[in-house]
């Protein structure tokens, strides 16, 4: 049996499309996170500086700084997400795939 052979078994297994959909979406949902806190936080910066220059307490530390830490922030937890469902739920099924194709 040629990879070729496997490969297109693989790509027309169910568990397989159901991989490829799932783990698209999901990506693709986390990329549209990321774009709207990423460009919110630069629209903010572009169109409202008056906002972002307002002080934190007495001190000088300004609204925008917690805010570009917090994207930077949210970037970590959205990769810990993905990292997270990958291990258990993409990883899963990509076992299941493979354990499928060995067995035929």
């Amino acid at each position: 049996m040629s990879v070729d052979d496997v490969t297109a078994r693989i790509q027309a297994n169910p568990r397989y499309q159901e991989l490829r959909r799932k783990r698209s979406r999901f990506g693709w949902a986390l990329t549209f996170a990321m774009l709207v806190v990423y460009y919110g936080y630069i629209s903010l910066i572009a169109f409202n500086k008056p906002f972002l220059s307002q002080p934190v307490d007495t001190g000088v530390t300004t609204i925008g700084v917690p805010l570009g830490m917090g994207v930077i922030v949210f970037t970590i937890l959205v990769t810990g997400i993905y990292v997270r469902r990958a291990n258990k739920e993409f990883d899963a099924l990509t076992r299941a795939i493979l354990e499928q194709e060995v067995k035929q």
